[in-house]
């Protein structure tokens, strides 16, 4: 969740998704009946062998394509044949895919039927309202012009005319962040920017897996061919379009959030509270009024308080494996840009994701334009390193804005950024990973931390993924049960560790994935623990975002959209995401201990539920309210 990724999709095409879907091996059901599937890890394990590299094999002829395709279809249309999904997040992915093949097939009523499919198994109604336009607006066009021929002037002229209809006949406030993000895609992405992913992030994989690529590569690559023969061509289209729209419906939206936010002043006559951000590191110098401080340590190289850390001055660090390292913040030596390029264009990049039409997004595009295969998946993988850089400090901004009171605690995680990992997953390191958590919230513990924020999480899938960037198993059924216990074994770590301060209120972040977290097992966003809370987003006019993840224990929702924080160096940026969500919860928390710091943990919930406002149209969930909870800590339960 703290990494800045960019997701090759085809706009519209409601395409598969970026949920890391875990498979495992099942037996076949007795004939005619269905295999139910609960969680990710019972879906079936799929794997195809590919004779040329991924990036020549996206520009194989169609009948070397297709005979590939015509596996990958088969296998999913088996899985809905045979199995009883009970996530309707995966039975979308899978019907969007189906479309996806449709069209490459030249099949348009599986096409259409599998796109409404799509949107019955859709749960957000935006993202519902949004599914099929363009894939049937391409429809149009072929019927027009008798054929799929994309530069075809009276095909163009009938996909234009049917997506301007069907963009316009949706309600501007439930689509209007869709139609924005469809035309910031279709600006950036470019020929050499889905090839640079390719050769940065499937063709190390190929060659270390024997030729064999799993079944979500598989299902990327089907999307990356869709992009190049259908989205690209058809992008200055989508754009024409998307601003038509955009311009005619210009209105500011009501921002409901920032009115109930509260502001300490330091005259209540609060205590100073300890706030723990479990992140990707902090610019303590950012927060020098508001920095917990260890005075039993000096910066001198020792351990001068024997409690196992170097110069723990303001928090505790590990490096990419797990060893204990001084520097809260991570540097960003190992740019292959020139730093200021890259802090440069990160809010351009921000305003491409949140559709802002700013001098820095027209710079960006401009300058990706530029870039070869190569220099664009560097320039991203730089991007990357730069999100994963600034993530904690934007975090630990949000935490601590408005609350004198709040002190600081940092402790760093360190996130890999490339697109190929560079350490290799195993128990061993797991079981390191494990202690390590235990001995993070152990010091959170011994530094009287009340609330820690966790923007950050990873699922068994994340995990066998890497395993099969590495080169690591024979087959994917290896991978699987490799990957099932080294996630197990974290997975363990981490919920004891945080079970085992019952006095402290974790608040993880939901996730980005659009998915159900529990399904995928997402950690430790899927927890369900008595000093938990996992919050999803929404954005300042309070509808749910089109990425938060969700699940039943995600009922509490917070303004995660283009929220203002601190970057190192103390600039501020606009950042989206469930991890600018989560710590709007943190912040909350903080001020309501400051003010009475006798709260237990579940005084603490209760009272962010009760002073809750009801999320519209989501029965059980709830948007915080800082002022009216505040406000509940004078009143009698």
């Amino acid at each position: 969740m703290n990494k800045i990724a960019f997701l090759v999709v085809a706009a519209g095409l409601a395409v598969v998704s970026q949920q890391q879907v875990a498979f495992a091996q099942q037996a076949a059901p007795a004939q005619g009946e269905k295999k139910v599937v609960r969680t990710a890890d019972d879906l079936p394990t799929h794997e195809y062998e590919l004779e040329l590299k991924p990036s020549e094999f996206l520009d194989a002829g169609e009948p070397v394509f297709m005979a590939f395709v015509k596996q990958v279809k088969a296998n999913i249309e088996n899985e809905l044949a045979t199995l009883d999904i009970q996530d309707k997040t995966t039975l979308r992915d899978r019907h969007s895919l189906l479309a996806q093949i449709a069209l490459l097939e030249g099949n348009d009523a599986a096409a259409r039927t599998n796109l409404e499919a799509a949107r019955r198994n859709e749960l957000k109604e935006a993202n519902r309202l949004m599914i099929g336009h363009v894939p049937e607006s391409m429809l149009a066009g072929k019927q027009a012009a008798g054929e799929m021929k994309l530069t075809d002037p009276a095909f163009i002229a009938a996909f234009e005319k049917s997506l301007a209809g069907r963009w316009s006949e949706l309600p501007w406030d439930k689509v209007s962040d869709q139609i924005k993000q469809q035309k910031g895609r279709a600006e950036l992405i470019t020929r050499e920017l889905v090839m640079g992913q390719v050769k940065m992030g499937l063709d190390p994989v190929w060659e270390q897996g024997n030729k064999v690529l799993s079944g979500d590569m598989a299902h990327a690559l089907v999307s990356m061919r869709i992009a190049l023969q259908y989205q690209l061509p058809l992008n200055a289209t989508i754009v024409k379009v998307a601003d038509g729209i955009i311009k005619k419906n210009a209105t500011e939206s009501v921002d409901t959030w920032t009115p109930t936010l509260a502001t300490l002043t330091g005259k209540e006559g609060g205590k100073p509270v300890v706030v723990g951000v479990w992140d990707s590191g902090i610019d303590a110098a950012v927060f020098s009024d508001n920095l917990w401080t260890n005075t039993k340590e000096t910066a001198n190289g020792t351990d001068d308080d024997k409690n196992g850390f170097v110069d723990d001055l303001h928090g505790i660090a590990f490096d990419l494996e797990d060893n204990r390292i001084p520097e809260l913040l991570h540097p960003v030596t190992e740019m292959k840009n020139d730093p200021a390029l890259v802090t440069k264009h990160m809010k351009g990049m921000m305003d491409v994701q949140a559709s802002i039409d700013s001098p820095e997004r027209k710079a960006l595009i401009a300058y990706m334009r530029d870039l070869d295969a190569t220099k664009s998946g560097e320039f991203m993988e730089d991007l990357g390193l730069y999100g994963n850089v600034a993530h904690g400090t934007h975090v630990a901004g949000i935490s601590l804005s408005g609350n004198p009171y709040a002190k600081l605690l940092g402790v760093r995680l360190t996130f890999d950024f490339k697109s190929i990992p560079r350490v290799t997953p195993s128990v061993e390191q797991a079981r390191k990973t494990a202690a390590n958590y235990r001995a993070t919230v152990e010091y959170l513990k011994a530094a009287g931390v009340r609330v820690v924020n966790m923007s950050w999480g990873g699922s068994k899938q994340d995990v066998e993924t890497q395993l099969e960037q590495k080169g690591v198993g024979k087959d994917a059924a290896e991978r699987d049960a490799l990957a099932r216990e080294i996630f197990d074994t974290m997975s363990k770590g981490l919920r004891e560790a945080m079970a085992s301060a019952p006095e402290i209120l974790f608040v993880a972040a939901a996730g980005n994935s659009d998915n159900n977290n529990a399904f995928v097992e997402f950690a430790p966003s899927g927890f369900n623990l008595p000093n938990m809370v996992t919050v999803g987003a929404i954005d300042s006019s309070g509808k749910p975002t089109s990425f938060t993840t969700f699940g039943d224990n995600v009922t509490l929702y917070a303004n995660g959209f283009e929220v203002d924080s601190f970057v190192p160096g103390g600039g501020r940026m606009k950042f989206s995401g469930t991890s600018m969500a989560a710590p709007q919860v943190t912040n909350l928390v903080g001020k309501m201990l400051a003010l009475k710091p006798d709260l237990k943990v579940a005084e603490v919930i209760d009272l962010l539920k009760r002073g809750s406002d009801p999320l519209a149209g989501k029965e059980g969930r709830l948007v915080i309210n800082q002022k009216k909870t505040i406000g509940l800590l004078a009143k009698p339960n």
